[in-house]
């Protein structure tokens, strides 16, 4: 057994008892580990000590059950371990900036710590070659877009260190906020969108201010003559392009857990080791005509690394 299958198969292993007493001895004795060396290969692969790790996925586990307003909090905190609602209160705003009730009562957002697909940081695959792991499929090709696609939405900035590392920040998931707000208003102008095919776009000016632009939008065809003040449009240009394609069971998971792990495998392992970076800017491509799946393609343009600039 490689060291990384030792700590996948502790972490499937956490997920499966997330209501009941986990305790680090035990994780190290399943995985035949002594805990000095559990712990350290642990903390190097998943970046966050054992409890700490075990703390955040209960957590995330809670806000997928806070919306049932018919479970008290307290219920459900006990749930998961925590001991009481103070406790409980504690560390979901330590974890996400706001209280339990606050977010019963407005919904937004959140950024909650995935479960790592450590197994991706050791499988490279060739172009046009799909990689399954878990229940998502991946497939990383290159391709020309001929012309020029056209977006309207809205945008706002983003402080880069409350949202990456993906699948790993916690907090509220400003982009999600943003793409519900799009979703409100999109109604409130007469744009001739394609309701199959929305684009998210990330970009950056000045990284040392700590601040990227996200932008959300739908493809239309024509910006409309009576454009709101906040809607503004955005193409993503003609050009060679590295497009990441990613699969999953639903579209909920597709752009969180999903999107997370894609994002991460592209842009930590496969753009580095073919000696790649990109231009500061990435899109997300969302399809929503597809019936039996849920699918997205990340699309980068490709530099090599020493020109990058």
């Amino acid at each position: 057994m490689y060291a990384w299958e030792a700590i996948e198969q502790s972490l499937t292993f956490i997920e499966e008892h997330l209501t009941e007493d986990i305790y680090t001895e035990d994780l190290a004795n399943i995985v035949g580990l002594s805990p000095f060396y559990f712990q350290r290969l642990f903390k190097r692969l998943v970046n966050k000590p054992v409890q700490e790790y075990v703390k955040l996925r209960r957590l995330a586990k809670v806000i997928e059950n806070l919306g049932n307003t018919e479970q008290r909090i307290l219920d459900t905190a006990l749930n998961y371990g925590f001991t009481s609602h103070a406790n409980f209160t504690r560390a979901f705003k330590e974890t996400y900036g706001i209280t339990p009730e606050e977010y019963r009562r407005d919904l937004p957002m959140l950024n909650t710590f995935d479960k790592p697909e450590v197994s991706m940081n050791y499988v490279l695959v060739d172009e046009g070659i799909p990689l399954v792991v878990g229940n998502i499929v991946l497939e990383i090709q290159r391709k020309t877009l001929a012309e020029p696609e056209i977006y309207l939405g809205l945008e706002t900035e983003v402080c880069i260190s409350e949202q990456i590392p993906v699948g790993e920040s916690t907090g509220v998931d400003v982009p999600g906020q943003l793409w519900k707000r799009y979703h409100m208003e999109k109604a409130s102008i007469a744009a001739d969108f394609d309701t199959n095919v929305e684009m998210g776009m990330s970009h950056t000016e000045d990284t040392n201010q700590g601040f990227f632009t996200y932008f959300a939008g739908g493809l239309v065809q024509n910006i409309p003559c009576n454009q709101q003040e906040d809607f503004v449009s955005r193409k993503l240009p003609a050009g060679e392009y590295i497009v990441c394609r990613i699969e999953a069971e639903n579209f909920e998971d597709l752009v969180t857990d999903a999107l997370n792990q894609g994002g991460k495998y592209l842009f930590g392992t496969w753009l580095p080791h073919h000696n790649l970076t990109t231009e500061p800017f990435s899109a997300e491509k969302y399809y929503r005509d597809l019936k039996d799946m849920a699918c997205m393609e990340i699309w980068v343009k490709p530099l090599q690394l020493e020109n990058k600039r």
